[in-house]
């Protein structure tokens, strides 16, 4: 009887030691992430704003997730072609988008063929960086503040116009907020980008623009255009005497454009953390803050859900706002 037991208490051990055996040999757990190299791509062309802030957290990603971080720029349709290829590759955390805020939460409200759904088909990381804009005037200008803006606007309707850096850009949808915001009846005048808006305000060829800091800074610190408010919710540290628009009256006014990292959709949840932390850690870098700052825009890194609610407020806030100023994809 001792021996049927012993007999039966080593097979019981075998068997146990068969099946941690096959267990290990089994799919492996999210948390084994990564082991081999990670994909990033980025939905604008070399030398952008968000290449060169990519560029700047790669070796700190790489050394963080011990793996080769493979930068990929595929530009093309308001970012739909390169997160497009993020959602058709598998949840597996290796191949990542660097999108901005028009593919997100803007080009769903433009364009009716979408190829997939930004609240749906994918997973938020962390928000990267936010690029604050702002309202500027030429010498040449009959108005010289927000208030004078307000007051001429509604003296003379649709006499103003507002240079912005292309239809459906996020300066464009900031100057409509802007008139939304301060019931002015501006005209929104478009160009293709921010550079030729700059050069025009400059000449006086318009009186107002909407603009990035890379084309504007040095010419306000010249004192060649004037300052009249920034669209960020609160003042910005490379140009700390200019009031935010908020502070200038136009209650709740936050308007800057953005770009952040997702997976898609269906991802580990252990695998987001995983990147949310590598990636808010780049972020935190001193040397990755400065180079960031340089660019005219401020680190923001966040939370997965949090990028996530912000995705969704953005979305809904920027759909309202071209709905009511009737924009159209072009």
């Amino acid at each position: 009887m001792r021996g049927f037991r012993g007999r039966t208490a080593c097979r019981s051990e075998i068997w146990l030691s068969l099946l941690l055996l096959v267990l290990a040999m089994g799919p492996r757990p999210a948390m084994a992430y990564p082991d081999q190299p990670i994909k990033l791509i980025v939905t604008f062309p070399p030398g952008g704003s968000a290449d060169v802030v990519i560029r700047a957290l790669q070796p700190i990603l790489s050394a963080e997730l011990q793996q080769p971080i493979v930068i990929e720029n595929r530009s093309g349709a308001g970012g739909n072609i390169g997160i497009g290829a993020v959602v058709q590759a598998p949840a597996d955390g290796y191949t990542l988008g660097v999108a901005a805020a028009g593919v997100l939460t803007v080009n769903p409200h433009l364009n009716n063929a979408m190829p997939f759904d930004p609240l749906k088909d994918l997973a938020p990381i962390t928000l990267l960086a936010e690029i604050p804009f702002v309202l500027v005037a030429s010498e040449r200008a009959p108005v010289s503040s927000v208030d004078g803006i307000i007051a001429f606007a509604k003296s003379k309707p649709d006499e103003l116009s507002i240079g912005h850096g292309g239809n459906g850009t996020a300066m464009h949808l900031t100057a409509a907020l802007f008139a939304q915001k301060a019931q002015a009846r501006v005209k929104l005048v478009p160009y293709r980008g921010s550079a030729p808006t700059a050069v025009d305000v400059l000449a006086g060829h318009i009186p107002l623009a909407v603009l990035d800091f890379p084309s504007s800074l040095q010419l306000i610190r010249e004192g060649r255009l004037k300052a009249l408010g920034v669209s960020a919710a609160k003042r910005v540290s490379f140009l700390p005497a200019t009031a935010s628009l908020a502070e200038l009256g136009l209650k709740d006014f936050a308007a800057v454009g953005w770009f952040g990292v997702v997976a898609r959709a269906g991802t580990a949840p252990e695998i987001i953390t995983r990147l949310n932390a590598a990636f808010v850690k780049a972020l935190k870098d001193p040397g990755v803050i400065e180079k960031i700052q340089l660019l005219g825009a401020e680190p923001s890194p966040s939370s997965p859900q949090g990028f996530a609610d912000f995705i969704r407020s953005e979305t809904a806030k920027w759909g309202k706002v071209i709905a009511e100023a009737g924009i159209k994809a072009e």
